[in-house]
């Protein structure tokens, strides 16, 4: 493990794996290093053409945190790694993390190519729409030191897992793993704050970007979940979009890194 020091003093906690182009990957709600195999299994398959940078976002696994958040935070995070990296690099995001990642490229971050899986867009009525005072909802929550609560919010309010089924993840041991996490839910729902409800991408948001992109998403995910990715690379005059048979929200490194590798290789 190594770390960096953030813009505000915060330590990001980061591992590189192979040797060649930087690649950053940057995960969604709740994952980090040591929940999430998927960035040493991209590491892996990736590693013989790109040094592969995963990273605790602020707040998880070995990373530090400071108060007050914000969203720019994240991004000076996601800078102080692209500097460590060389100056440059491609980044992928994933989930929330890809919504995070397109902030960072329209900010003017120094990332080559961007890659967006599956951003959770609810851009139409295929889906319930987020309501407005969830985020309230979960910052109450998160003050009154009900970090379950917090994650039944999340699990089934944005992520839309039934109530039953959110139930029984309580007796699972990664329960507890998730309520250590709990706090930086609050944080990837800023980032996703006013793109959940059931209208249109806002059009100025990533009207700086201009970084080659492409946004990804599973075939066997639920028909939202395209429309999202449809609607975000429509906006952008950069983007491509590619659909991965057979895949869902939790996408296969197998999968998943010929695509990765032929677009970062154009």
């Amino acid at each position: 493990m190594n770390t960096i020091t953030s813009k505000d003093g915060t330590s990001i906690a980061f591992e590189r794996h192979g040797e060649g182009t930087p690649l950053i990957l940057v995960d969604g709600a709740t994952a980090h290093r040591a929940l999430n195999p998927l960035g040493a299994q991209l590491g892996d398959l990736l590693g013989a053409s790109h040094t592969v940078y995963t990273y605790d976002r602020r707040g998880r696994g070995d990373s530090g945190d400071t108060a007050p958040y914000s969203v720019e935070r994240e991004i000076e995070d996601l800078a102080a790694l692209i500097a460590e990296a060389g100056g440059t690099a491609h980044v992928c995001g994933f989930s929330s993390g890809a919504v995070l990642a397109l902030d960072a490229a329209a900010a003017g971050l120094p990332i080559t190519r961007l890659a967006a899986y599956e951003p959770p867009f609810v851009v139409d009525g295929t889906r319930p729409a987020v309501p407005e005072d969830y985020l309230d909802r979960l910052d109450a929550s998160l003050a009154g030191g009900r970090r379950g609560e917090a994650l039944e919010l999340f699990f089934t309010i944005p992520g839309g897992i039934p109530v039953e089924f959110v139930a029984g993840m309580k007796a699972d041991p990664m329960w507890a793993a998730l309520e250590a996490v709990a706090p930086t839910l609050a944080y990837d729902g800023r980032v996703m704050a006013g793109t959940m409800s059931g209208r249109p991408l806002p059009r100025d948001r990533w009207s700086a970007l201009s970084v080659p992109t492409l946004v990804i998403y599973g075939g066997a995910s639920d028909p939202w979940m395209a429309n999202g990715a449809r609607a975000i690379s429509g906006l952008l005059p950069t983007a491509g979009l590619r659909e991965l048979p057979g895949q869902t929200h939790s996408v296969s490194g197998e999968v998943l890194a010929p695509a990765l590798a032929a677009f970062l290789a154009d």
